[in-house]
């Protein structure tokens, strides 16, 4: 591993997930993780984007907690069996990271439709065409036309969901959920252990689709380890 920054704090700003909470973040920026680096970082409850590895620091809360689902343990609910039924025209690729004019497309409609957020073409390439990290993407196309791209980083016994993203022409399709059950069974077919699905916040709305996906574990902040939920 290379290390461009050494560990950082930053300022304390509004949280993005639960009103009146203050977020603040503690980084470092890094290059050329190997597998074994990614599986201690996303251990220690690790995130990130390129090179810019996070981790929440806020004071007096520790509600953004690690998951992970437990690979060769997962079973479809029924929702999400009628879920891959209703997809099952849809044909998954996974393969190396590769950018094209089509993602950014979808990028930028999903920013705007889902988030109401611009972005821009540089923004797109440092965070998820930068690779720090072993990292592939999973591509969902129907009919031959892409609408939906995932970016994963691989490690030594996971792989780790970094970003998902579609074209909103299709949310009927709850893509979100279908990306999930596809890369979880991507992670068994490669026999790795766990698939990371980052931050769960309990009282986040937004989040509560994570809860969906089990059996899975938690990392307890204060005991420095994981727990079976």
């Amino acid at each position: 591993m290379i290390l461009h920054r050494d560990l950082d704090i930053g300022e304390l700003s509004p949280c993005p997930y639960l009103p009146d909470r203050k977020k603040q973040i503690k980084y470092f920026l890094a290059s050329e993780l190997d597998e074994s680096d990614v599986s201690f970082l996303l251990a220690k409850g690790w995130r990130k984007f390129g090179v810019y590895f996070f981790q929440p620091s806020c004071p007096g809360c520790q509600e953004c907690v690690p998951i992970r689902v437990i690979s060769d343990e997962f079973e479809p609910s029924k929702s999400q069996r009628r879920n891959l039924k209703k997809n099952r025209d849809i044909d998954v690729v996974f393969g190396p990271l590769k950018f094209s004019d089509r993602a950014f497309e979808i990028y930028k409609d999903h920013s705007d439709q889902r988030f109401s957020q611009e972005c821009n073409l540089e923004e797109f390439i440092v965070s998820f065409f930068s690779p720090s990290t072993p990292g592939l993407q999973s591509e969902f196309y129907l009919n031959g036309e892409l609408i939906g791209l995932g970016f994963l980083d691989r490690g030594e016994d996971c792989l780790s969901s970094v970003y998902f993203i579609y074209d909103t022409r299709f949310s009927h399709l709850g893509l979100g959920t279908f990306s999930i059950l596809k890369e979880i069974e991507h992670t068994r077919s490669l026999g790795l252990k766990y698939y990371c699905l980052g931050y769960y916040i309990r009282e986040c709305q937004r989040m509560t689709y994570k809860d969906n996906f089990r059996p899975r574990e938690h990392y307890n902040w204060l005991q420095d380890k994981w727990e079976t939920i």
